[in-house]
């Protein structure tokens, strides 16, 4: 038998009570308030530091930012309190076959740098909607993707990670739901808000650090309370609750759970979808979105960038096994709990009646870690929420900001585009709260599961346009638009259908539609992703091509074209501006915003502020003198192109050797667990 704090784990299912109900004791609560303070000290250092009076400064963190933060904070991102309780909760209830996910995710991190960024690089863009604006011209299709985003950020990011991290603090402290979300947004909001980017990327770079140690401390400890993974290979199908249904077949282990690769017909991730339908909406995630590439966008180069997404990508091999497996291992230790099946049982242990294996991950760090390990390991919870909220504040500010609030208001002052995103992400945190009693009830409790099913319906047809937009060109904004709109419809009406049909219980009749029952939301984005392209080719093959202006430099293929292009103004502008644009000046997005500033009239003496107003206004990036913004400073040459195209060879050479062995580290865990 172990020694240490495992010695008295049980190795047989069916021994919950052997575990007293721990709660945390005052040596993980100084661990949690010394953890909180840390990672406020960080933030508000890097509040200070870092330029936060332009919207280039909040927004993209001055584009200075190096390969290991970058990289820490694209990790950071995806890796949620939803992650933590969504992987480790559909590994216990299914096994292993989440992991490839993650998996395919390595793989599209690696596209972002090499294959997409560069694109946007050229086109000189901020936000991905922009990039639709300038490629194919008008205001709808960027207009439409603005607000689709942010809606997938509500469904699938936001009040995902809100339910993920209260449902362990629910677990660890017994405190109501909605209080520990709002106790944490409060947390979270205030360096959000105040630092921008860089401080979202500074303190994300710190919470990978944690969220590696504690994560990696408790699969150590989970692998040795079961024996090792041979011992969770044999113990995982034994472990079954003990309170069934009359269907003595429900709540039993898969017996395919050890596989990535399951039937095509009757399994929960059948292998063609994993092979033709989950790279669509990974794709969408890695490339598109707009969380990640603003992280990327913030590098100081394209060699930094790519560095980044190689750090990114070799930390997407650990989710597997610091997830996954310890959610199975929690099972084979607390199957009563975390395996229960009948609804009421499940509602009394984890206020959810449609199943408990949410609760894999919290339970286990509850249980099994000693004093202190255990504050740790809440510390790590609340650095993914932390660090995964704080960069979809960010990055959907940016979205609602710059193509939305812009777009009305082409004449806003830098003030007020600033302010306007601060706001904005008040009014996302209230609805995303609403929406929390939705999760709850999707899918039988997995919540991973959810997130996936989510972003198979809306995914697809953004990632088919992107693509397209990229690499054919001639590609227009007609068929672009149609193939949009087709493909956004079926995958909404699919998506309602989810929820007013929801998976009946083990052992009930299922009366839901043929589409809904038979068709697996994996390929449905097959289907999705085959319409659109369909669409999207014939409009634009039967209808006039795109102008050179709106392929030069925004293609592959055209990316290192000399062309500048120059956009015609959406409105009219300032002379300022306008000086700016006769001057060659193409980074209208940023560079126009900061020339329009608010000034102050030559001898005109500046209204007096109040200090409550003159500390908010500090607290926003905005509290210099008396002006409201003082002119904007010039723009420089360097900053025109946000990021440069240029690489040293060696350096090169080097990314490219590790792309390799990075790829082909893939390639052996999709094989050895396939």
């Amino acid at each position: 038998m172990e020694s240490g704090p495992t010695s008295a784990l049980p190795t047989q299912p069916g021994t919950l009570d052997v575990f007293p109900k721990r709660r945390l004791e005052a040596g993980d609560i100084a661990v949690l308030v010394f953890y909180f303070l840390f990672v406020m000290a960080v933030g508000i250092w890097s509040t200070v530091k870092t330029k936060r009076d332009t919207v280039k400064g909040y927004f993209l963190a001055g584009g200075e930012m190096v390969w290991w933060p970058v990289g820490a904070s694209l990790f950071a991102s995806n890796i949620g309190s939803g992650h933590f309780v969504g992987l480790a909760g559909s590994g216990a209830a299914t096994g292993i076959s989440v992991a490839a996910y993650e998996f395919c995710g390595l793989f599209s991190v690696l596209m972002l740098s090499w294959v997409f960024l560069p694109v946007y690089i050229a086109g000189q863009v901020t936000t991905m909607p922009e990039y639709l604006r300038k490629r194919f011209g008008g205001s709808r299709i960027s207009v439409t993707l603005a607000v689709l985003y942010l809606l997938i950020y509500i469904f699938t990011k936001i009040s995902v990670d809100m339910y993920a991290g209260a449902v362990f603090i629910q677990q660890s402290l017994n405190l109501n739901m909605y209080l520990a979300t709002v106790g944490l947004l409060a947390i979270t909001a205030v360096y959000t808000v105040a630092g921008g980017l860089a401080a979202v990327i500074y303190t994300d770079a710190l919470q990978t650090v944690i969220m590696l140690v504690g994560a990696l401390t408790l699969m150590g400890y989970s692998f040795v309370a079961v024996g090792g993974l041979d011992g969770l290979m044999e113990k995982y199908f034994l472990a079954v609750a003990a309170n069934q249904t009359e269907d003595k077949s429900c709540g039993l282990p898969r017996e395919d759970a050890f596989h990535i690769f399951r039937d095509p017909v009757n399994s929960d991730l059948p292998w063609p979808g994993v092979l033709f339908g989950m790279p669509i909406p990974s794709l969408w995630y890695w490339c598109t979105d707009q969380v990640i590439v603003q992280r990327s966008l913030a590098a100081k180069s394209l060699s930094h960038a790519k560095a980044g997404s190689l750090l990114a990508a070799y930390l997407k091999v650990l989710p597997l096994f610091m997830m996954v497996f310890p959610g199975m291992v929690s099972r084979v230790l607390f199957p009563d709990q975390v395996a229960c099946i009948v609804p009421e049982i499940c509602q009394e242990v984890c206020s959810n009646p449609t199943g408990c294996s949410n609760i894999a991950y919290p339970k286990l760090v509850l249980e099994i870690l000693p004093t202190g390990l255990r504050g740790l390991m809440i510390a790590v919870m609340m650095a993914a929420l932390m660090s995964s909220l704080t960069s979809i504040f960010n990055s959907s500010s940016t979205i609602f900001t710059m193509d939305l609030w812009k777009h009305v208001r082409p004449r806003a002052s830098e003030q007020e585009l600033m302010i306007v995103g601060r706001v904005f992400v008040l009014l996302l945190v209230l609805v995303s709260i609403l929406w929390i009693p939705v999760i709850q009830a999707s899918q039988s409790g997995q919540l991973f599961i959810y997130i996936q099913a989510i972003s198979s319906y809306l995914q697809p047809p953004v990632a088919v346009v992107f693509i397209m937009g990229c690499f054919w060109k001639r590609t227009n904004e007609k068929g672009a638009f149609a193939g949009l709109v087709l493909g956004l419809l079926l995958g909404v009406i699919r998506m309602i259908l989810d929820f007013a049909y929801t998976e009946p219980q083990c052992g009930q009749p299922d009366n839901r539609p043929a589409v809904v029952k038979d068709i697996h939301y994996l390929y449905f984005a097959m289907i999705l992703s085959a319409v659109t392209l369909t669409t999207l080719c014939a409009v634009s093959w039967f209808t006039e091509p795109p102008s050179e202006e709106m392929v030069s430099r925004l293609t592959w293929f055209t990316r290192h074209d000399p062309v500048v292009r120059k956009e015609p103004p959406a409105a009219p502008l300032p002379p300022a501006l306008s000086q700016n644009e006769a001057s060659g000046d193409t980074n209208t997005q940023l560079e126009g915003v900061e020339e329009n500033a608010d000034k102050t009239p030559q001898g005109a003496e500046s209204p007096r502020r109040s200090r409550v107003v003159t500390a908010i206004l500090w607290l926003c990036g905005m509290g210099g003198s008396g002006s409201d913004s003082g002119p904007a400073e010039p723009a420089s040459k360097e900053d025109v192109v946000l990021v440069s195209l240029e690489e040293k060879p060696l350096v090169r050479t080097f990314l490219n050797l590790n792309l390799v062995v990075c790829a082909c580290c893939a390639i052996f865990l999709w094989g050895y667990f396939a």
